[in-house]
């Protein structure tokens, strides 16, 4: 199975425990497969220098270039073209539904609204990391 992490997902899974957390595990273990773009990746490491995610990755002990290179390593890194025209309540989240439908991924996997609201793209599902769980196998 392969899908779409979306960065709030990733951040959720990396600094607190949860659905986020169980997904980021599936992964590690090889039950589900993670795509992502050097975009994303750009992505990620901006959302992890906010000053308020500052608290948490100290508690954490894990250094920002370590997490996103990490990611990197357990990832299918790829790069899409531009939808065509924009799918999404958000135009910044066009390149997430570009990527999966470029990767021809099982399921994207985001908290943000305007992704959830679609419910599906192209035929994709966009689901919630606590509705991953149970679509991923074990």
């Amino acid at each position: 199975m392969r899908g779409v992490i979306d960065t709030n997902v990733l951040v959720a899974g990396l600094l607190w425990n949860g659905p986020a957390h169980q997904v980021l595990g599936a992964v590690r273990s090889g039950r589900l497969t993670a795509v992502t773009s050097a975009a994303l990746l750009e992505e990620l490491d901006a959302v992890l220098r906010r000053p308020k995610l500052a608290a948490p990755l100290r508690a954490s002990g894990l250094a920002i270039d370590a997490i996103v290179a990490k990611v990197a390593r357990i990832s299918i890194i790829m790069e899409h073209p531009p939808l065509e025209r924009s799918a999404s309540r958000d135009p910044d989240d066009d390149r997430i539904l570009a990527l999966a439908l470029a990767a021809k991924v099982d399921l994207v996997i985001t908290g943000d609204g305007d992704l959830l609201v679609l419910e599906s793209f192209a035929g994709i599902p966009i689901i919630t990391p606590g509705a991953a769980l149970s679509r991923i196998p074990f």
